[in-house]
Formats: C-alpha cells, structure tokens, sequence
C-alpha cells in the first residue's frame, strides 16, 4: 500500500487523485502531518499545532494548513520565520488557523475533520486566519478578498 489514491481512465490509464491517511500530496511532494504537526508542536508560543492538507482551486493535491492553538508566547513573525526555516517548501503549510481549543474524539484524538471541511474560507469561522505570502515571506491575513483572489488563482500559492 502506498496511500495514493488513484483513478484509472477508459483508457487504462492511472492517475493520482489525493493521498489516503494521516497525509497529504502537494507540489508533487507526500506530506505527512504527523512529520510538520512534530516540528511545529517545537516552537515556541504553540501549545498545539494540528495539520492537514485542503483542497486549492487549480492546483494538483491539497495545500497544507496549521490549526494553531496558541500559548501567550505566540508570535506570528516568528512561526512563519522558524517553519520556513524548518520544513522544505512543499511541506510548510500554506494556510494558517488560530483557534481557541482543539476538539477532541472519546480517546483523545484531534479531531481534523472539522477543520478540513471548513478549510480556509473565513466566511465559515470565527478564527483568524493566515496565509503564508512567498512574496513577503510572512503570513499574511486571509480575510474574504484574498479568500476570491485564491479562489480565482490571482494569488500563487
């Protein structure tokens, strides 16, 4: 097994669809989550990061996002300078979620699916939200007309 999911045309041919589990593909790249929610869990000001891959209009896989529930040491500047410093381009989240507790399964599990249903559409949350901007090199925040001009592909991501 390898976790790909794949679709197969008339014409016999394989293509990859998305990834199956705990991770994700982007830029061509697998992701797990387990691996960047490791490195980001590290920083300082992060209480709990929790990280999985959303759906991007026009873009191959699933871009990564970060819920981060944060500690009173919490420095925007700062987590975006340490993962763009720590994880390879393809693995560092893309989007960014402060959120105000993690919800939880009956045996303590984060439950992500919550998370990825919302994505990073501001309109259906009350969190803020960030995306990492290659351009400043900072997350920048994600309010409903940045949200248009990703959904549109103006901003590259």
């Amino acid at each position: 097994m390898t976790g790909d999911l794949l679709r197969k045309d008339e014409n016999g041919y394989y293509y990859f669809v998305d990834r199956v589990g705990d991770t994700f593909r982007w830029k061509g790249e697998n992701v797990s989550a387990a691996e960047v929610e490791g490195v980001i869990n590290a920083f300082c000001g992060v209480k709990e990061a929790l990280v999985y891959g959303v759906k991007v209009p026009h873009a191959e896989g699933r871009a990564g996002m970060v819920a981060v529930l944060p500690d009173e040491m919490f420095n925007l500047e700062s987590i975006g300078k340490a993962i763009a410093e720590s994880l390879p381009r393809y693995a560092r989240p893309v989007f960014l979620r402060l959120v105000s507790t993690v919800n939880r399964t009956e045996t303590f599990k984060p439950q992500k699916q919550q998370l990825k249903r919302e994505g990073y559409d501001p309109d259906r949350m009350a969190d803020k939200l960030y995306y990492y901007s290659e351009f400043k090199r900072a997350f920048t925040p994600l309010d409903t007309n940045v949200y248009e001009l990703i959904q549109k592909s103006e901003i590259q991501l």
